[in-house]
């Protein structure tokens, strides 16, 4: 029987790794962090404690990515909080809707 750690990687969505890396890069020239990009953890919360956006610079994101890759996003979608969850998760649905 395969064990427990085998079984999570199985089941992990394939990663755009390079695509991480290009919204890392466009999140820190647009909101001026003071982070480099290939120090942004793919898997840290974007909001507070992770990364330390607040609602306005996700706003701002939010623009720099439709205006990027095409994608809309809304204000009041309920499914915001899963999105820009992190990095990773926010790199995996700019992958599956992108028009540009």
């Amino acid at each position: 029987m395969p064990d427990k750690a085998s079984l999570l990687q199985q089941s992990a969505p394939p990663v755009d790794v390079d695509l991480e890396r290009e919204i890392a890069a466009l999140f820190v020239q647009a909101l001026n962090l003071e982070i480099a990009p290939q120090d942004i953890d793919p898997e840290a919360p974007l909001y507070g404690a992770g990364l330390g956006l607040d609602s306005i610079d996700i706003l701002e994101a939010a623009l720099i990515l439709s205006k990027q890759y095409g994608i809309q996003l809304r204000a009041d979608s309920p499914e915001n909080h899963q999105i820009f969850r992190s990095l990773r998760h926010l790199a995996g649905y700019v992958a599956a809707r992108r028009t540009k």
